[in-house]
């Protein structure tokens, strides 16, 4: 049966003079077979790239086509560029999820062989099917697993003796299902490994490479909605999030390159699958979804390779709650609690963190539109000036340059429409919708004057009414070819297909004009990150804690040697001592129970502040010890760390927590004992530079406090960040190190001193 529809389970003879392929031989299309599409039609004839290969000779045998310049072949090339397909559990149903991979493959013009296998049926949807893997004639390149969970040993060792390079697994029943499924997945994938093949999944909704016309998955989605080629690929490990996001883009009139759904992510990973992307010349843009990751430094250089290669990537990341993570399985932590991770990574590496999939596929697609801009000066056109206005606004709130245009620009702009507002932004109102060329006259003006490194822009209901538009558009492809350079982004009501045409120009448009702003402050940040790199410091040698619990002398001792400056203190171990060290020291002074038990000893009453003189500290050493004996009997005490009572400047908060995907984080923010209850505080991956933690300092709220807000005297920032240096060189040298914690830190307008310290050994 060469055909049936999608409607029903009868075979439908519909014929369209189809090519054999120029393969020939087993598995070949053949000649007057057509391909069902989702209404039960003909599909469109074979795609572009198809053509291409043929005029140029390449048969559907011969190995593809370089995709660059001097690029080595990938173990991921057969996966996401396979010569041939063997579908093993193919159906002769459509409908069915063994039978939709072959549908697929049909309905896209695929050019290599597709090879059903299915023990059952001498023909699968037209083409020959083969009982087994073993019968297939030639080599394969990618299987996929379509059959149960019982049956995919066998399937896997009948690809083994193939020699098959990849395969992508549907089955399910693995990690998923607890214990007793990991182990077998386990074992699937040793297996896998032993033979040399790379899987895909198990638990995956495959993936899709429209340009090359490869669908190895069996998404209901594609019933509905055809993806196109385009710049943008998917990285997921959610499918159904995957092929959603596939068709917000096309909404939004953009294609794709691929979509690649890791599913339990048994081998390759969504890390993996970025790593291909990035030497992938159909690619300028990534889309990634993640839940979790099993090698962060892997994640991390792949995040990084993107950036080398100047593709920008736009990662949607969910557990950022303690509910979210326990649903991912992903880890918490205090202060850092269960994203701070990933939040890091994705700024080191240059990553732009979207808060939605509707807000990660409008920048995806505004990524497509040409160049990132290498500067924050935003031009803002409208046909409204109420709109212009809240673009202003927005824009000023986001760090934005909003420059006026020179007088000279704005006598030409009052000469096209004389009541235009021509400053900036440029109102043409609604009249240009009355002169043919005056919207893009206007147009010209801004941009040959404002030297603008975007435009931002409201069109309201222009692009969605054809008589109103079409004098426009030579006018915007002028200007857009005129200034390659500068993203145009506009709101805009538009129906898809003028989308897609604006995008094809250059021209990004979103359904409301915050979008379009939003989407301005995403591409100037991954402009910005382009010529940033990761700092690629050489590690130190790995050092020991000493053995023992760490009270706080020791931790000061500690972090003193790798450069951390502390006030001076001493130890004591009666009253009479801490009084020599007071007057040694200079009154003032503060006394600390000290204990390797109580990392909060102020909550055990181990805290006495501002004692002036001999008998009060007396005094203070015996309730202080009572006090503590009371609150916290179990505690052992060494006696008491006397140190001078420091005023002026700002209590900030050091910090070091150690995470299990991505190594030593560095956290600062404001300090003392509000800052848990505040929580103003940033985190960086080690190691750290400098300038890195400078942009740390810079990151929190309270920032202002350490700048001289109200007139306060400013702060040494470069005191603070040579400190989070120091720190970070120490939790890179002391992996025993699970978290430390400099907290208060007081930053003075010269210098500063860490006032306490905590130490965690890392346990198990």
């Amino acid at each position: 049966m060469c055909g049936r529809t999608w409607r029903a389970g009868r075979a439908s003879r519909r014929t369209r003079g189809w090519r054999k392929s120029s393969a020939g031989g087993a598995g070949a299309r053949r000649p007057g077979c057509a391909m069902p599409s989702p209404g039960g039609g003909i599909d469109t004839p074979v795609p572009p790239r198809r053509r291409i290969r043929e005029r140029e000779g390449n048969t559907a045998d011969a190995p593809p086509p370089p995709r660059g310049p001097g690029r080595r072949m990938s173990s991921l090339d057969p996966l996401f560029r396979p010569r041939s397909v063997a579908v093993i559990g193919a159906s002769t149903d459509p409908a069915k999820i063994g039978g939709r991979p072959v549908a697929y493959l049909l309905r896209a013009g695929y050019a290599g062989r597709i090879l059903p296998v299915n023990p059952n049926a001498p023909e699968v949807q037209g083409l020959p099917a083969f009982a087994s893997l073993d019968a297939v004639p030639g080599e394969v390149d990618l299987a996929v697993v379509t059959v149960p969970a019982a049956a995919v040993p066998a399937a896997i060792e009948a690809c083994i003796r193939k020699r098959v390079r990849a395969v992508v697994m549907f089955s399910a029943g693995y990690a998923e299902t607890g214990e007793a499924g990991r182990a077998a997945q386990a074992a699937l994938v040793a297996r896998c490994r032993e033979g040399g093949i790379r899987l895909l999944g198990p638990n995956a909704l495959g993936l899709m490479n429209p340009g090359d016309g490869v669908y190895a998955t069996f998404s209901a989605s594609l019933h509905a909605s055809w993806p196109k080629p385009g710049r943008v690929a998917i990285a997921t490990q959610s499918g159904a999030v995957g092929t959603w996001c596939f068709t917000l883009l096309a909404d939004r009139g953009a294609g794709i390159s691929h979509l690649v759904t890791t599913g339990n992510e048994g081998d390759v990973d969504v890390a993996a699958c970025i790593d291909w992307l990035a030497d992938d010349p159909a690619t300028g843009v990534i889309l990634t979804y993640l839940e979790g990751a099993r090698d962060g430094a892997r994640l991390l250089a792949a995040l990084e390779k993107c950036r080398a290669r100047g593709k920008p990537v736009v990662a949607m990341k969910v557990g950022t709650s303690e509910v979210g993570a326990a649903a991912t399985e992903s880890h918490t932590g205090t202060l850092a609690g269960a994203d701070a991770g990933y939040a890091a990574a994705f700024q080191a590496a240059g990553a732009w963190r979207a808060g939605s999939l509707a807000e990660a596929a409008d920048i995806a697609a505004a990524c497509t539109a040409g160049p990132l801009p290498r500067g924050r000066s935003v031009g803002i056109v409208t046909i409204s000036g109420g709109a212009g206005a809240f673009l202003a606004d927005a824009a000023a709130a986001q760090g934005f340059d909003v420059p006026a245009l020179p007088e000279e620009a704005q006598a030409e702009l009052r000469a096209v429409i004389s009541f235009a507002g021509t400053r900036n932004p440029v109102d043409t109102t609604a009249q240009v919708a009355n002169e043919k060329d005056a919207f893009g006259r206007m147009l010209e003006i801004m941009l040959r004057h404002g030297r603008f490194d975007m435009l931002v822009g409201f069109l309201a209901f222009l692009a969605e009414n054809p008589a109103r538009l079409d004098p426009a558009l030579p006018a915007l492809k002028r200007a857009r070819q005129a200034w390659p350079l500068v993203p145009f982004l506009f709101g805009m009501r538009a129906p898809v297909a003028t989308r897609a045409m604006l995008l094809q120009m250059g021209i990004a448009g979103f359904d409301d004009p915050n979008q379009a702003m939003q989407a301005a402050t995403a591409l100037a940040w991954l402009g910005e990150q382009q010529d940033r790199r990761l700092p690629g410091l050489p590690s130190p040698a790995p050092r020991a804690l000493p053995d023992g619990p760490l009270d706080e002398a020791a931790c000061r001792a500690l972090l003193s040697e790798a450069g951390l400056p502390f006030a001076p203190s001493y130890v004591a171990h009666s009253a009479e001592e801490a009084c020599d060290a007071a007057a040694a020291l200079g009154w003032p002074v503060v006394l600390k129970v000290l204990s390797p038990n109580l990392a909060h000893k102020s909550e055990a009453g181990g805290v006495r502040l501002d004692l002036c003189d001999a008998a009060g500290l007396r005094a203070a050493w015996d309730s202080m010890l009572a006090e503590v004996r009371e609150r916290a009997p179990q505690a052992r005490v060494n006696g008491a760390l006397v140190s001078p009572m420091l005023r002026g400047g700002v209590e900030v908060v050091l910090g070091m927590t150690r995470d299990p995907v991505f190594g030593p984080l560095l956290m600062f923010g404001l300090g003392g004992v509000f800052v848990e209850v505040l929580r103003d505080v940033g985190f960086r991956l080690a190691p750290l530079t400098r300038d890195a933690a400078l942009d740390l300092i810079r990151s929190v709220k309270g920032f202002p406090l350490l700048d001289g807000a109200r007139g306060r005297p400013k702060v040494d920032l470069g005191a603070i960040a040579d400190a989070l240096v120091a720190l970070s060189r120490f939790a890179e040298a002391h992996p025993e190190a699970a978290g430390v914690e400099v907290n208060p830190f007081l930053a003075l307008p010269e210098g500063g001193f860490g006032l306490d310290a905590v130490i965690l050994r890392a346990t198990g």
